[in-house]
């Protein structure tokens, strides 16, 4: 489950470095990496992206517990 995680930490990595461009620059990475903003592979990394983020949204409260390096029964919840 580790390792879905790590993707959908990824994808909201880039995620959040495309939105900081275009409100800092008004600069579109994956736009210009991928063809413009309407290229199927463009809308496949928002698309991604997004479901990365509703992932870790859905998932928020097990991710606490799955990351946490206590021992099982010293885990808060």
């Amino acid at each position: 489950m580790k390792s879905v995680d790590i993707i959908a930490v990824v994808l909201l990595i880039v995620g959040g470095l495309n939105w900081g461009l275009w409100g800092l620059f008004g600069f579109d990475l994956v736009a210009a990496l991928f063809g413009g903003n309407t290229a199927i592979l463009a809308r496949v990394v928002y698309a991604l992206v997004g479901v990365g983020a509703v992932y870790q949204a859905l998932t928020l409260r097990g991710l606490k517990n799955r990351w946490s390096l206590a021992p099982a029964g010293m885990r808060k919840i």
